[in-house]
């Protein structure tokens, strides 16, 4: 799966990758041979539209990104739907319906007791019924204004937007899906990674060189999705904690564990891509602000992983303390100033709220690039 060297670049595993010395600070840390760093919309332009819409996907289509992200979760009736968690309350209007009132429940998600409204206990014509509501009214007030217009997508509808666009364009857009919570899904005889793998072959995506990346917290679907689809995959490794799947069977791999020389050389034998949250490439000190990158860059490319990082908002209280500007946490900051940051730390691709900011800053950042 070689790295093309267009302007758009495919997510996908390259040639032997350039390496660079650990935290090295370089203005323009190495990565993959002609490959430009890519902006994926993080569940589409979600800081200006409720998240996992299409109007927020159009958006950020229309903003530049290059891929745009749907969460994918299952209803009843097995169709795969884009939505944060599958604990719907705080992304539609589902507690606003009274016919629905009886669907309330608890369930127990990854080890964690959740009450509320599932994804699961709709049929997707029932699903179809709900209206998108923005998920951080106080962060994003302006988002507001489009709830109860929009409706839940399903991920074929996603991929069908991403056509159309792709065509206005004139460009390719890509998809990075991430399966939610896929060893619940599969507890419930409600598997995510068949009817994904599916959907993808059914709309001609299923190919090394398709603008696709799967993405996934857990590693065994990983495993298992390599063996299935020739797409590039993306191992997702958070701050703190364990894979849930690894967590469940008894292991003591954490987090941490995945992102060492050796963890990294294991996600190398069944994924593409490490996605790590921002804190592990470029660490905060004690007051909040970043300052030299870690080793995981370098130690990734050495590896032959891509990486690709989250999430980059524009809000204050989402950002380093040195990319503020002033007090109030909802205000906007030195987004470009991050991404400035993360770029010049070598990472291959970002997520980001915001793609108009980001998709100018990395444009800015390459013609900087080209006349050093």
């Amino acid at each position: 799966m070689a790295a093309t060297t267009t302007a758009v670049v495919a997510l996908g595993a390259a040639a032997v990758p350039a390496q660079a010395a650990p935290g090295n600070g370089n203005a323009h840390a190495e990565r993959h041979p002609g490959a430009e760093p890519i902006v994926i919309a993080h569940r589409g332009a979600s800081g200006y539209r409720p998240e996992h819409t299409l109007a927020a996907y159009r958006l950020a289509i229309r903003m530049g990104a290059d891929y745009v992200e749907p969460d994918l979760v299952s209803t009843k009736d097995g169709v795969l739907v884009a939505r944060h968690e599958n604990e719907i309350s705080g992304t539609t209007d589902v507690a606003a319906h009274p016919e629905f009132a009886g669907r309330r429940t608890t369930r127990t998600i990854d080890g964690v007791s959740v009450t509320g409204w599932f994804t699961e206990d709709f049929t997707l014509a029932e699903l179809k019924t709900l209206r998108a509501k923005e998920r951080l009214p106080q962060v994003r007030p302006d988002n507001t204004r489009y709830d109860g217009q929009l409706e839940v997508p399903t991920l074929e509808e996603v991929i069908q937007l991403v056509k159309r666009e792709s065509g206005r364009t004139g460009r390719t857009i890509g998809i990075a899906p991430e399966t939610k919570h896929p060893s619940y899904f599969d507890s419930i005889g409600l598997s995510l990674e068949e009817p994904l793998v599916r959907t993808l072959r059914r709309n001609g995506l299923d190919r090394p060189n398709a603008k696709v990346v799967i993405q996934s917290f857990e590693t065994a679907n990983l495993r298992q999705l390599s063996t299935m689809t020739r797409v590039p995959l993306a191992q997702l490794v958070d701050g703190s904690g364990a894979p849930y799947d690894l967590r469940a069977a008894g292991s003591t791999t954490t987090y941490a564990d995945l992102v060492t020389p050796a963890g990294l050389a294991d996600i190398a034998t069944y994924a593409d891509w490490v996605a790590p949250t921002k804190g592990l490439v470029i660490p905060r000190d004690g007051s909040g602000a970043i300052g030299a990158p870690s080793a995981l860059v370098a130690d990734a490319h050495a590896a032959g992983l891509r990486v690709v990082t989250w999430t980059m908002r524009v809000e204050n209280q989402f950002l380093p303390t040195n990319h503020r500007i002033g007090t109030d946490p909802n205000a906007k900051g030195d987004l470009a100033g991050e991404v400035d940051a993360f770029l010049d730390a070598g990472v291959d691709a970002l997520f980001s709220d915001n793609p108009d900011i980001a998709v100018a800053t990395r444009d800015s950042w390459l013609a900087g690039e080209g006349a050093a």
